[in-house]
């Protein structure tokens, strides 16, 4: 009788452990699937970021190398001009069906910052006021570009317009 206890007790662990694995592989393929809408991101680009303030425009070199890591379950985004060096992971939180914008520079690792993914379009917000766009034009470039809401309406304070340099 103990002996059969033993094994029922066995297999009902046994079978906990299954679910459990068998859960965590859907969700990482759920993931993985939500990363794969921004695969348009993915390669190494150079281009121009120019930025607008007061009128002025300033344009620099820009360079950004954008992957898949831990077998496509994340994305990083190496961004390097003369004005910036950032490294970004992007995730996907399948609880909250929502994308994860995790920036992190020389002066220190910033918060997770939400995304949505609509129609083509990344769009990261810092707050309502603040966000960044990613999208890939016609010609098939990068295009990256930050806004900020002045009087109800989005202005671009950034524009990053890059090519694969494969």
């Amino acid at each position: 009788m103990l002996l059969k206890a033993l094994h029922i007790q066995h297999i009902k662990k046994g079978i906990f452990i299954s679910f459990f694995l068998i859960s965590a592989l859907i969700s990482a393929q759920e993931e993985k699937e939500a990363l794969q809408k921004l695969s348009f991101m993915i390669g190494n680009w150079q281009g121009t970021s120019t930025s607008f303030s007061n009128n002025t425009q300033k344009s620099v070199s820009v360079s950004e190398n954008v992957r898949y890591i831990l077998n496509g379950n994340l994305i990083t985004l190496d961004v390097k001009s003369p004005w910036i060096e950032l490294h970004t992971i992007i995730s996907f939180n399948k609880k909250e069906q929502s994308y994860y914008y995790h920036p992190f520079s020389k002066t220190g690792v910033k918060a997770g910052y939400k995304g949505t993914y609509k129609d083509g379009v990344f769009r990261v917000y810092f707050n309502p006021g603040r966000r960044l766009t990613f999208t890939q034009t016609t010609k098939g470039e990068f295009h990256e570009y930050g806004e900020q809401l002045k009087n109800g309406v989005w202005e671009k304070y950034f524009e990053d317009i890059l090519q694969s340099s494969k």
